[in-house]
């Protein structure tokens, strides 16, 4: 028990300290590591395992919609990232550049990717000449590069993974329809596999991609109330292929421009995971996207028989599809259930001599600690229950906490009272003028989230500068620890 209390003291509470009680569970549930390149994480096993695992499941969403994975070179020449101006001005404090190759100055700057949307512009102009050659639906898995100045392991760092999906299309109705489209898988994904209740909408003019017509968002609640944005879908209209020369024939031949697409997510959505499930003993993991869904724990399992049953009961929750194992090293019992907890692990099972003895296994679920007595022939079907109940539980439960932390507000006092002790999301009529939405970053350190498509009447009137409202819009603050960014 000494271990175990040690363990969980390790961490910091996060009524204390959000960021630190953050920060240790990252470190102390081995998701990642420090590097000698500042802002550069190292993603350890564990960490990488559960990208893996989003990565597997977008993938399959994806391709589903017809989406064709690709690869586009990590390097963009100067002159091509200077062809999409408005692009250029989003990303240019944060632009990381090639000087040299080797010895030798370069003849032209190299840009090392932010993102890729001018990559694949350059390669969508040589590929696209007829209506024949859409739609183009391609997707890369990538790292992207990004000098940011504050960093926090998942949420922001210098280099991260993510994909990305660029698509182009013949007509402004068919690329609409895919933004639209992509935003609902993320949705969905959010949701179904994450256990993360979303809000959908579009951003403001003021918080939209540089370069696009309009840019749709996800958007989550973390614990300590502030808002994350988890996923954005972005309808860039022809823009880009003006400037790059994106034209095709079509069936009366003329030539058109595309109208294109781009959609993403990152790592950022592991902390997303640990800021919305975990607690004060560490990492909560929904079962449909942990790496081990359930360990097995024996009792004294030095004496005869326990390990063997341990195997039996591996082998037979792997037959039934489940992702287990066996905790076989040498740490105490106590230790190993602090463990597991800290690893987030939904799952564990129980079993010693007297267990054996009597044909049953305990198994306690990690989010709620609830403890079931099973038969050893139960047990594969009873674990799938419990796998599929937790998964239930942890979304209401997140749901739940959503609602409970979103609030109305009907004039600019009502607002400022909220958003200074009521940390979640405000819902506030807005009218549509940018000078309301900057004077209300200003004196609360709030941001427009999105226009959620379902809309609500709160008020005749917008909340700051009570002229009429045209949208309901949600508030809130986000991670401090995360720099907003217009792209992403």
């Amino acid at each position: 028990m000494a271990n175990n209390k040690k363990l969980v003291e390790a961490i910091t509470s996060m009524e204390e300290d959000f960021a630190q009680w953050y920060t240790d569970v990252v470190k102390k549930a081995e998701l990642c590591g420090y590097t000698s390149v500042k802002g550069c994480m190292a993603i350890k096993p564990a960490g990488y395992a559960i990208w893996e695992n989003i990565q597997h499941e977008l993938d399959r969403r994806f391709k589903e919609t017809g989406v064709q994975n690709v690869y586009m070179p990590i390097f963009i020449p100067e002159s091509l990232l200077q062809k999409e101006k408005d692009h250029v001005e989003g990303f240019a404090p944060e632009v990381a550049w090639v000087t040299h190759g080797g010895l030798d100055p370069l003849q032209e700057r190299l840009c090392v990717r932010p993102t890729s949307e001018t990559l694949f512009c350059d390669f969508y102009a040589k590929e696209i000449q007829s209506h024949r050659d859409l739609p183009k639906v391609y997707n890369q898995w990538c790292s992207v590069v990004r000098w940011e100045k504050t960093t926090r392991p998942f949420l922001r760092s210098r280099e991260f993974l993510w994909q990305e999906g660029h698509t182009a299309h013949a007509t402004a109705e068919e690329a609409e329809e895919r933004t639209i489209q992509m935003l609902n898988l993320y949705a969905d994904f959010c949701e179904e596999v994450l256990a993360i209740p979303v809000i959908k909408g579009q951003k403001t003019d003021k918080e939209k991609f540089s370069g696009a017509e309009a840019t749709y968002t996800i958007e989550s609640l973390m614990h300590d109330g502030k808002a994350l944005q988890s996923g954005t879908s972005h309808n860039f209209g022809d823009g880009f292929a003006r400037a790059f020369g994106i034209q095709y024939t079509d069936k009366e031949n003329k030539l058109q421009y595309v109208h294109q697409t781009s959609w993403g997510m990152t790592t950022r959505m592991i902390g997303a995971i640990i800021m919305v499930h975990g607690d004060n003993s560490g990492l909560v993991l929904p079962p449909r996207i942990a790496p081990v869904q359930t360990v097995i724990i024996p009792i004294q399992q030095r004496k005869e028989g326990v390990m063997e049953k341990a195997d039996e009961l591996l082998a037979a929750l792997k037959a039934a599809g489940i992702r287990a194992k066996v905790d076989a090293t040498d740490k105490s019992p106590g230790f190993k259930f602090a463990e597991q907890e800290m690893r987030g692990i939904p799952l564990r099972v129980e079993c010693g001599p007297k267990d054996i003895e009597n044909g049953q296994a305990v198994l306690c679920r990690r989010d709620t600690r609830e403890k079931y007595t099973v038969s050893f022939e139960e047990l594969a079907d009873k674990v799938k229950e419990l796998l599929d109940t937790i998964q239930h539980d942890m979304l209401e439960r997140a749901r739940a906490h959503r609602e409970a932390h979103t609030y109305v507000a009907k004039n600019y006092e009502e607002f400022g009272e909220i958003i200074n002790s009521k940390p979640g999301f405000i819902k506030a009529m807005w009218c549509g003028d940018r000078a309301c939405e900057d004077k209300i970053k200003e004196d609360f350190q709030a941001t427009s989230r999105c226009m959620p498509f379902e809309q609500e009447q709160l008020s005749d009137v917008c909340v700051c500068c009570g002229k009429p409202a045209k949208k309901m819009v949600y508030w809130g603050r986000c991670l401090l620890y995360t720099s907003p960014s217009p792209r992403d």
